[in-house]
């Protein structure tokens, strides 16, 4: 009980930073909803899509994955830009628990995936992408995952190298390699068969996968519950040493 109520805390405190800056959130959708106009056409001529209503159903979970990667992978900047800042060492000394202090964190970022997430799935609706609603609600758990995940990694990434330059360096290293094993931008049904083995290792393919099988229509197809038991999986293991992690080195 106490867990969650300081997480449920931090999550409020960390949310309402960014409620009090609505134009770092409507930027943070600048880049997809682009990504979601201009790149979509090419999807259609390229992959013989009957129609943009078609193309956006390839298009969207691609762009879902992409940016549950990416958004959680370059979280801990955010991270050491706090503990510099003093917000970290202001919260630590009040009864919070570390568990609390941390989960709160990374849920924000689930939270503001989840609404840039919606906010394309409206955008892609208005432009002809037909999806039933408790489709979407599932791709959205999954891409919760997939963020959470990413988060939970780059915090881990971030206590251990707290050098922004390094940790740059070494977040691009990581995370194109992990977006182009999950098959964001082509598909891993036309890669070699040993890059579909090593992709197999990657929780973020089986995220990918599972959500293009949801776009189109296949709710109840293997592998999309073979990702969401994946991803959860990876997501409780990732969690936990993380925040053992923070709790050791942040004390």
């Amino acid at each position: 009980m106490k867990l969650a109520r300081d997480t449920w805390l931090t999550f409020q405190y960390e949310a309402g930073q960014l409620v009090h800056s609505p134009v770092s959130v409507a930027l943070s959708l600048l880049q997809p909803v682009t990504y979601l106009l201009l790149f979509t056409p090419f999807i259609k001529s390229v992959m013989g899509a009957s129609s943009y209503g078609a193309a956006y159903g390839i298009y969207v979970p691609s762009l879902f994955a992409a940016m549950g990667i990416f958004s959680g992978m370059f979280a801990g900047f955010a991270l050491i830009g706090a503990i510099r800042q003093g917000v970290i060492g202001r919260l630590r000394v009040t009864p919070l628990s570390r568990v609390g202090l941390l989960l709160g964190r990374e849920l924000v970022f689930v939270a503001l995936v989840g609404f840039q997430a919606v906010v394309i799935a409206v955008v892609a609706l208005i432009f002809g992408l037909r999806v039933p609603l408790p489709n979407l609600l599932l791709a959205l758990v999954l891409l919760g995952m997939m963020v959470l995940i990413g988060v939970s990694i780059s915090y881990m990434l971030a206590i251990h190298i707290p050098n922004d330059q390094a940790l740059m360096n070494l977040t691009n290293g990581v995370t194109e390699p992990l977006a182009l094993l999950a098959g964001v931008l082509i598909p891993l049904s036309v890669a070699p068969l040993w890059v579909r083995n090593v992709a197999a290792w990657n929780p973020f393919a089986w995220g990918t996968n599972g959500m293009r099988a949801i776009f189109e229509g296949n709710i109840g197809a293997q592998v999309v519950w073979e990702a969401v038991l994946i991803l959860a999986g990876v997501a409780a293991v990732t969690v936990a040493v993380s925040s053992r992690l923070f709790t050791r080195e942040i004390a």
